[in-house]
């Protein structure tokens, strides 16, 4: 199911990412589906509150934490303006979802990378 809200379906997820060659697309496109894996289950679970959002939000963190790996595997990292671009989509899922006060860093507060 595709989420609905129509800022999320309009954003250009990681576009800076996919702009740069360092970063592999198809790896992209995984670290693509987990952002909208995450406003999926936001519009599922309708979080009450940042604690509950904070919850959903470190559970993607950490499907990031593992796609490391395969950005290594094909010659690259999560590093400075991935994170950086990662962080950026975060706060912006949870700013389209009412959520504008919630900590850029509490919500990628699990982030290995």
């Amino acid at each position: 199911m595709a989420p609905t809200n129509r800022q999320v379906a309009e954003h250009a997820f990681l576009k800076g990412m996919y702009e740069d060659e360092y970063f592999p697309d198809h790896v992209v496109d995984k670290g693509k589906a987990i952002l909208l894996r995450l406003c999926e289950r936001i519009e599922a679970e309708r979080p009450p509150h940042l604690a509950a959002l904070y919850v959903l939000t470190e559970a993607a963190t950490e499907e990031f934490n593992a796609l490391e790996a395969e950005f290594e595997a094909a010659g690259s990292e999560i590093e400075t303006f991935a994170r950086e671009a990662i962080a950026e989509d975060f706060w912006f899922v949870a700013s389209a979802y009412g959520f504008a006060e919630a900590d850029a860093e509490e919500l990628i507060a699990g982030r290995e990378w």
